[in-house]
């Protein structure tokens, strides 16, 4: 399967995470049918199916990036799979870059807040950032907001198999509740049940509807 890279070709990054995650369902599924039934036209019809949403998420593609994703259309095996998805990841746009130092700038109240992991992690594979500080019995939450980045931290409890209501999955989630400003002095606690596992939730993720919506939920106001 020739990519674009070995044509020569540069591409900017064009797509974010839980894009990539949707893609990535697509081509398992493809896999899954070709290795299920041999009929010729449901393969196709799959094919197109799976084409078709893929292009939704990308109203503006250039010549070179639907280029890209036609190699879609070849994906019958594990190895094509794998072999495409992994120059795929290559034109992910990262999460914006957190530093101990963000993080500080985002929780000035927090003392002594910790970011675990930090080093390990992969921007690319992320839509929030996520982490559970047992010393403060708090769950950490950084998001993009506007282009900005956000953060909000709260209790996290019952942990329990669940919807987790950012990535519509069921995962091990628990109840997060924030301390939202409701007027000058008055404050009220909101949340909705999350992903114990925020890695696992990011992996998860394929469209950021339902993200925005918890942001707008628990982000002060």
């Amino acid at each position: 399967m020739k990519t674009q890279k070995d044509a020569g070709i540069k591409i900017e990054a064009f797509m974010r995470n839980d894009q990539f995650n949707f893609i990535k369902a697509q081509v398992t599924n493809l896999v899954l049918a070709h290795g299920t039934s041999k009929d010729k036209d449901i393969l196709e019809a799959l094919k197109s199916s799976s084409h078709v949403k893929i292009e939704a998420l990308f109203p503006d593609l250039t010549a070179n990036q639907q280029t890209i994703l036609n190699t879609l259309l070849d994906i019958k095996e594990d190895v094509q799979a794998r072999h495409f998805l992994e120059e795929l990841r290559t034109y992910v746009i990262p999460f914006k870059k957190v530093t101990e130092k963000t993080a500080t700038k985002l929780f000035p109240k927090i003392k002594k807040l910790k970011v675990t992991h930090l080093e390990e992690l992969d921007f690319k594979e992320i839509s929030y950032l996520g982490w559970y500080d047992i010393r403060l019995d708090r769950k950490f939450l950084i998001f993009e907001n506007n282009h900005q980045l956000i953060g909000v931290h709260g209790t996290f409890r019952e942990s329990k198999k669940g919807i987790c209501s950012i990535c519509s999955k069921v995962e091990e989630v628990g109840l997060f509740m924030a301390k939202v400003k409701s007027g000058r002095e008055t404050y009220t606690s909101r949340g909705n049940y999350i992903c114990k596992d925020s890695q696992k939730c990011n992996q998860n993720i394929t469209t950021l509807a339902k993200l925005h919506d918890f942001v707008d939920l628990v982000k002060a106001q």
